[in-house]
């Protein structure tokens, strides 16, 4: 099975779905990850102030994290980080369907459109929109994911919520998704924040409850044809 991860920044595929890619790998799919933005510019009063080797080294990061999950192929771009809404709303769309024609991912993991950051709603409605299904479109299935320090910040104030209908058990690659966030050290944070190890540990024990599992990683099913 072709699998397509596509996140707006570095972390978020770890973040979101992270254990669930290690578990397909290791089921034998093919998983790619595409993250759109550049990251980090956003911390800078101007983006062309940005230091570009900073950037360099956080998609190599990004490659890094990959290759712990072991995905097939970690795609970047560099869309303006947190500058998501200034792009034709098209331009992101193009990019998302050059993926699905070069990928022809049978499921499609995708950013929550009703989290805090305004990169993470310009992914989703363009995921929305790439994968839209025609007739010969290879997308069987589009998730969403959650992002801590995102999807929970938002408040439940943002539309749509983050209604989870589909939990993946990461028993066993939970440590794996952990190692791979370490690879950030420019986005890991202490406890407790929610991008720390301990907190993160916590959400999927959380999600796993809620699944009777040890431990689990939760998602939305936008539609899905059977």
């Amino acid at each position: 099975m072709n699998v397509l991860v596509i996140a707006a920044h570095p972390d978020d595929e770890v973040l979101g779905c992270g254990g669930t890619i290690a578990r397909l790998a290791t089921q034998g799919a093919a998983v790619t990850i595409a993250i759109l933005g550049e990251g980090i510019t956003s911390r800078y009063d101007a983006r062309g102030d940005a230091d570009q080797a900073l950037v360099a080294a956080l998609h190599s990061k990004s490659r890094e994290a990959g290759r712990i999950l072991g995905a097939r192929e970690v795609l970047v771009y560099d869309l303006p980080d947190n500058r998501f809404d200034t792009v034709a709303l098209l331009d992101v769309v193009k990019i998302v369907e050059s993926l699905i024609a070069r990928v022809r991912p049978e499921r499609v993991y995708t950013q929550h459109g009703g989290d805090l950051n305004v990169d993470h709603g310009v992914v989703f409605r363009a995921c929305m929109t790439a994968t839209r299904p025609v007739a010969g479109g290879p997308v069987r299935e589009l998730l969403a994911y959650e992002v801590a320090s995102s999807t929970e910040w938002a408040f439940g104030q943002f539309e749509p919520l983050f209604r989870p209908n589909v939990f993946v058990d990461i028993g066993a690659t939970l440590d794996r998704k952990i190692d791979a966030m370490q690879t950030y050290e420019s986005e890991a944070r202490a406890f407790p924040h929610p991008r720390s190890p301990e907190a993160l540990r916590a959400a999927a024990r959380r999600w796993g409850s809620v699944a009777g599992l040890d431990a689990a990683e939760a998602f939305q099913i936008i539609r899905r044809i059977d």
